[in-house]
């Protein structure tokens, strides 16, 4: 067990209350009053028109595709540097992920290697708001209209992230939200899949419900999924959702005490770029070189704090090497990256410890 976790979610609002209310009306399925509500207050939030609740956020991901139409012969272009899910999801209806790199200062994906990758198999692009901090939406949505492609956001780490004044979300045709155990808001496992378009919100429910017409009982339309969320993941979010300014503006402090604390040092922090809300779900350094993060993170783990590295690039995972050639933004993040602890429930002498053993191996006389 380690004294600091990289992550564990913040169970001190109305959690528990309203999943003993489920269990005390017996409504533990999608059916009970907490979806709705979850999904009708999420939309709320964000100022979007539409939310739909899934599983978890893969599903989403792979609904989202669903509802666009994406399939084979289709091309998506997607950040090699994300989690491999966002790749994964592509992958599921038989289209093509077409990786591009990153920017080294924001970390997101290179508009301009966007723009290069466009072909006429290209039905859409994918901006992952990697570890919170929004992409470049303006210039996405740009290229997007001018080469009439759809615009997916996976917001999976960058629930309460803004971009200049807007939530991260609600720029894509279509875009869905992670809740997995680690994530700013968390039902534990879940995701969301949020649009302002009413026709692509009725194909989301259409697949995500088995195909199941919405006025003939136990008639089904097309071969879909069961992708609904539980009414007890929903009523942990709901939850979850009441305290969100709260968990957001933890996230941040985290950032500044962090930021404040190895200013010194010789790592590199992942701070916002531009006029943007950059939420840092995992707060994120950069060691210099891949070799002395190896040595920081077994020196971390001694004193009990849990590290992980920063996701590797997808397009250096084996069943995605085909065709390989170097992305050497990305590859140069992937290689150097660590995420220190980030949950809401640390304090300031926590990330103070945490951070007097990072200066203790840079600094080990001082």
């Amino acid at each position: 067990m380690y004294k600091y976790p990289v992550y564990q979610p913040s169970l001190k609002g109305n959690e528990r209350k309203y999943v003993n209310d489920c269990i005390d009306t017996n409504w533990l399925t999608w059916q009970g009053k907490y979806v709705k509500e979850f999904e009708t207050e999420f939309a709320s939030y964000i100022g979007i028109g539409y939310a739909s609740a899934t599983c978890n956020a893969t599903v989403a991901l792979h609904l989202a595709m669903v509802a666009l139409g994406i399939g084979p012969d289709d091309e998506v272009i997607v950040p090699t540097l994300t989690y491999v899910a966002s790749v994964n999801s592509i992958v599921y209806c038989g289209a093509k992920p077409v990786f591009v790199d990153s920017l080294p200062d924001t970390w997101q994906m290179d508009t301009k290697d966007v723009e290069r990758k466009i072909t006429p198999k290209t039905k859409a692009i994918m901006a992952v708001h990697v570890y919170g901090h929004p992409c470049e939406m303006d210039e996405l949505q740009s290229i997007a209209k001018k080469h009439n492609l759809f615009l997916i956001e996976d917001a999976a780490e960058a629930f309460g992230s803004k971009y200049k004044g807007k939530f991260t979300g609600t720029f894509g045709d279509i875009s869905i939200f992670s809740f997995f155990g680690n994530k700013t808001i968390t039902t534990g496992e879940g995701g969301m899949i949020v649009t302002d378009n009413t026709t692509i919100m009725d194909r989301v429910k259409l697949y995500k419900g088995q195909g199941l017409a919405k006025y003939r009982e136990y008639w089904h339309e097309v071969v879909g999924y069961n992708y609904r969320m539980t009414n007890v993941a929903a009523a942990i979010g709901l939850a979850q959702l009441e305290r969100a300014d709260e968990l957001i503006e933890k996230k941040i402090l985290l950032a500044k005490w962090y930021d404040e604390l190895l200013e010194d040092l010789p790592v590199t922090s992942h701070n916002p770029v531009g006029d943007v809300v950059h939420t840092y779900w995992m707060y994120s350094i950069l060691a210099q070189n891949a070799d002395q993060r190896v040595l920081l993170r077994a020196k971390l783990k001694e004193n009990g704090i849990e590290t992980r590295p920063i996701f590797h690039p997808v397009h250096t995972m084996p069943m995605y090497t085909g065709n390989y050639h170097p992305f050497k933004v990305a590859e140069d993040l992937g290689w150097r990256g660590i995420n220190l602890p980030s949950y809401p429930d640390l304090s300031r002498e926590n990330v103070e410890e945490i951070c007097s053993v990072i200066r203790s191996f840079y600094k080990p006389n001082s």
